[in-house]
């Protein structure tokens, strides 16, 4: 499902200048597996919001913390996979606290104490 922050939107040229990258570095990201813009029809890449808070991310961790571009990347894939973790908490905690309300309703039609 596309989201709005998913729609591509912003041509490299305009990303450049809003995340104060060069072109260059925005290809060599994409090289690298850091960023996959769509394409169009004519192979131009277009970049989302998403696009751009995942680039203005790895632009903060290189300038202001200092780190390389590995180390950026180990940092994004690791906040992703603790954002999915998350995820998966939340779902197991909604399906224990179905399974406990179902739990008390069958012990409360045998009229049994939950």
């Amino acid at each position: 499902m596309t989201t709005s922050r998913d729609e591509p939107l912003y041509v490299i040229s305009v990303v450049a200048r809003m995340v104060g990258l060069h072109a260059q570095t925005l290809r060599y990201y994409e090289r690298a597996g850091l960023i996959a813009p769509s394409r169009s029809v004519g192979n131009r890449r277009y970049y989302s919001e998403r696009d751009l808070e995942r680039l203005r991310r790895i632009k903060t961790l290189m300038d202001d913390m200092g780190m390389n571009l590995a180390g950026a990347e180990v940092v994004l894939r690791l906040t992703e996979r603790i954002g999915e973790l998350e995820q998966q908490i939340h779902l197991l905690a909604d399906e224990i606290h179905r399974l406990h309300a179902e739990g008390e309703q069958r012990a409360l039609q045998e009229g049994r104490q939950p």
